[in-house]
């Protein structure tokens, strides 16, 4: 593959990647600074806000249902057709979402569209990721995959980052404006961002390993069936890996913004702010991450994550709670900067390594967002729940991104012996670099 095509491989990765997450970062922050109050109305603060992050972590129950219906297009038809659908269906829905009237205006029909919409974008991204990191992991010589799969891992923090850079822009207007309609300018001028996506994608081919399954006949007729049945140990490492990954990260960048605003007197724009560099950060180390996991291995580089984040969940709320907003900063670079970059670089590739070609699509697609189900979303609300719980103390909360790090670092024990055994034909068992 020469240099200009995989500049466009790339980018038609990362492209899609951005995009969908920064409809879904969006509707996150939303649901913590407007939602609880324009859409989830309640007298209760609290109840709202908790209403609020319930339909965050709904569409993460969908998500896998997205998967399973994409990731079957995908093992059947290809990665490129899907992509195309699960980026046209979440840019629809987040573009919907901005021309929504309010609590105020129609009542209990304003929250039943949004979550309805919400539950379209769940089923949009459940399919978007998994088809993303193969189209890089599947193009990638062996021996820069880690590089190449952690490009698509780009795509979080950069949507992130418009998200909240989009979000911050829009909070230096005054309240009233805000709440009226300056929030709902990020949601529908995702648009063109969209149309730009598809464009991108519209000049990539079908990877060489797909067509290479297409060519020898072996695609399944219900890939999921096959999954579950043969590679169902596969399935549950993936969950688990994926546990410490996404709970924590939902922490540092989504119930942070309310955390901080609500409980600690810290301003919108400095909670947004230190968001907002923390992804900068960790954008920026993902790729090198990613690289440098061609050359000491995924698994050392993902423990060695996973134990510096069960070190730092105390530490993490301690700068929190001294008040200062570069103490905020800085405990959010280290968190969601620095300590999530080698865990969130290596993931994808490290999923993709471990599942027979025939079926990767759906087995990466299945373990991702099942994990994403059970951890991340219903992570802020978990949060929540705890500090209300807890008369507000920190302490349970970071108890419980210690416990997502113990979980993650049981799954990940039993890696190295499968990624020689069920590694697809192009990749060797020496050649892996889990």
């Amino acid at each position: 593959m020469d240099k200009k095509q995989t500049r466009r491989v790339l980018t038609a990765s990362l492209v899609g990647s951005s995009i969908e997450w920064f409809d879904y970062f969006l509707y996150g922050t939303m649901a913590a600074l407007v939602f609880n109050q324009l859409f989830f109305v309640n007298e209760d603060p609290t109840v709202g806000l908790m209403l609020a992050y319930a339909s965050f972590a709904l569409s993460f129950f969908i998500r896998p249902f997205g998967g399973i219906i994409f990731s079957h297009i995908g093992d059947r038809i290809g990665r490129k057709k899907t992509l195309v659908i699960t980026l046209s269906l979440m840019g629809l829905a987040t573009f919907g979402m901005g021309l929504l009237p309010t609590y105020q205006a129609i009542g209990i029909w304003a929250p039943i569209l949004l979550i309805t919409l919400r539950l379209v974008q769940g089923l949009g991204i459940g399919g978007e990721w998994g088809g993303a990191l193969l189209l890089a992991t599947e193009y990638a010589p062996p021996e820069r995959r880690g590089f190449f799969g952690s490009i698509p891992q780009m795509g979080v923090t950069i949507g992130m980052v418009m998200g909240t850079l989009a979000l911050w822009i829009m909070t230096l207007l005054p309240n009233g404006a805000f709440m009226t309609w300056g929030w709902r300018v990020p949601f529908i001028l995702s648009a063109f961002l969209v149309i730009f996506g598809l464009w991108i994608r519209k000049g990539i081919d079908e990877t060489p390993e797909f067509k290479a399954v297409q060519a020898s006949g072996e695609i399944p007729k219900l890939p999921i069936v096959d999954t579950l049945k043969y590679h169902w140990r596969e399935v549950l490492i993936a969950i688990g890996a994926k546990v410490v990954e996404t709970a924590p990260f939902y922490i540092f960048g989504t119930f942070v913004v309310s955390y901080a605003t609500t409980n600690l007197g810290f301003s919108q724009t400095a909670t947004l702010g230190s968001v907002m560099i923390a992804t900068v950060i960790t954008t920026i180390l993902i790729p090198i991450m990613g690289s440098l996991s061609d050359k000491i291995g995924r698994k050392k580089m993902y423990i060695a994550g996973a134990v510096a984040m069960a070190l730092y969940a105390f530490p993490y709320f301690w700068m929190l709670h001294q008040g200062s907003v570069l103490l905020l900063v800085v405990a959010t670079i280290i968190g969601l900067g620095i300590i999530w970059a080698p865990i969130t670089a290596v993931l994808g590739t490290m999923f993709s390594e471990i599942f027979d070609a025939k079926v990767r699509y759906t087995g990466v697609t299945l373990g991702y967002q099942i994990g994403a189900a059970l951890a991340g979303g219903t992570a802020p609300l978990v949060a929540t729940a705890l500090l209300a719980n807890f008369d507000n103390s920190y302490v349970p909360v970071a108890i419980y991104i210690i416990f997502t790090a113990l979980i993650s670092l049981v799954s990940i024990w039993a890696v190295k012996d499968l990624s020689g055994k069920q590694a697809a034909p192009k990749v060797a068992a020496k050649e892996s670099r889990v």
